[in-house]
């Protein structure tokens, strides 16, 4: 009975109860985080994949594209993917940590956090950012002012989304072939991949830290708060105004 193997497994301290629960932890965790879980070990038939892995594979895949997370997110996603994928694994620490800023340094030459004290400033129209979570017409609040990727062009977008989607494709058309990916050829890819679209790769952590970028970012947003409250118009604020036109033109 499932139920009672859970509830077991939950309650004693066995070394054998000990794994389940990381096991358990770790399935949920997938799900809370990705919204699907996939069982590669029960999808391997001995030593061999079979058409269920790289039809669930596939399946995998695709909602990773359809999804809503962000540009980096999608290619650690598709790192997850790998046959021989471990959380805990050196590769992954590695992978995971230089993912986002070798993307950006691509892109425009800066790591996040070099972009950011590069382009918040003050003085500028939304302090430097071209969009943020209450974006266009709603105030810009502390935290929109520390993501790096709030400060990028249009066109540095529409690049980050080519990378992207070639990446994608590239993981699609794999699955479509039958050919399993592990952690090491994944993470290799990534640098391939930048090197045959002639970008050029990171291979330093930056100038700057990811500390110093919040603090920086957080003190440009106050001094920005100050012209933002004056110059702030409310729905409310534009509500009241037509009314007042309005009645004007009685």
């Amino acid at each position: 009975n499932l139920d009672a193997i859970i509830a077991v497994g939950f309650r004693v301290n066995s070394s054998r109860a000990v794994q389940f629960r990381q096991w358990a932890t770790g399935v949920l965790r997938d799900f809370a985080i990705r919204g699907y879980v996939l069982d590669k070990e029960r999808l391997k038939n001995g030593s061999f994949f079979n058409k269920e892995y790289f039809d669930n594979l596939l399946a995998e895949i695709r909602e990773i594209r359809a999804s809503e997370r962000k540009f980096y997110q999608k290619i650690t996603d598709i790192y997850a993917t790998a046959m021989d994928y471990s959380a805990d694994a050196e590769t992954t620490k590695t992978f995971f940590a230089a993912v986002q800023n070798k993307l950006h340094f691509a892109i425009h030459g800066h790591t996040a956090a070099e972009l950011i004290v590069k382009r918040a400033d003050s003085r500028k129209d939304h302090m430097g950012l071209t969009t943020w979570k209450n974006a266009p017409s709603g105030k810009i609040l502390k935290p929109d002012a520390a993501v790096a990727k709030n400060y990028l062009t249009e066109k540095e977008l529409k690049s980050l989304d080519r990378f992207v989607t070639m990446y994608l494709d590239y993981a699609e058309d794999q699955a479509e072939r039958n050919i399993p990916m592990t952690m090491e050829d994944w993470a290799g890819k990534l640098n391939a991949f930048l090197r045959f679209n002639e970008r050029e790769i990171l291979d330093n952590p930056g100038k700057v830290t990811q500390e110093i970028a919040k603090a920086f970012a957080e003190s440009e947003y106050e001094k920005y708060r100050i012209v933002q409250d004056r110059l702030f118009e409310s729905d409310f604020d534009r509500h009241i105004k037509l009314l007042l036109e309005d009645g004007k033109n009685r």
